[in-house]
């Protein structure tokens, strides 16, 4: 009988892995259609949206827009480029701030509000899910 019971939970906690897997969604960095830029490497886009860089290749100044803390998007595209989980960016930022190096990136609500940013500016630079991809918006790296 234990070795049922153990069958079972290997079982259970591979389904839950692979499902964690699936919903982790393709996170793509984007600027408006507008802009003359037209790639960008998960390191650029880690100095950009870190304060570490403020050129956008093939386009000029960089302006990043952040989406609201707590958002999975911005937790999954911090994770994937810069290695740093939600905890870890604040912690980041208050150094920043604290030590007088710089100020995070304006924050909005959603995709809809990067979107509407973008349009905007053609030197915004941005994250947003691959789902909330139209024609306003060029993908410039997608991060899976």
């Amino acid at each position: 009988m234990p070795t049922f019971t153990f069958y079972r939970t290997t079982v259970a906690v591979a389904l839950l892995a692979s499902a964690c897997l699936a919903a982790s969604a393709e996170v793509l960095v984007v600027v408006s259609a507008k802009s003359p830029a037209t790639a960008l490497t998960q390191e650029q886009a880690a100095d950009i949206f870190l304060g570490r860089s403020t050129t956008l290749p093939g386009a000029g100044a960089a302006v990043p827009i952040d989406q609201a803390e707590g958002a999975a998007v911005r937790d999954e595209f911090y994770q994937k480029t810069a290695g740093k989980s939600g905890a870890q960016l604040k912690a980041y930022w208050s150094k920043q701030i604290f030590s007088g190096k710089g100020q995070p990136p304006k924050a909005v609500a959603d995709s809809a509000a990067v979107k509407a940013q973008l349009a905007s500016n053609p030197n915004m630079v941005a994250y947003i899910d691959k789902a909330a991809l139209d024609a306003t918006v060029k993908p410039l790296l997608t991060i899976k």
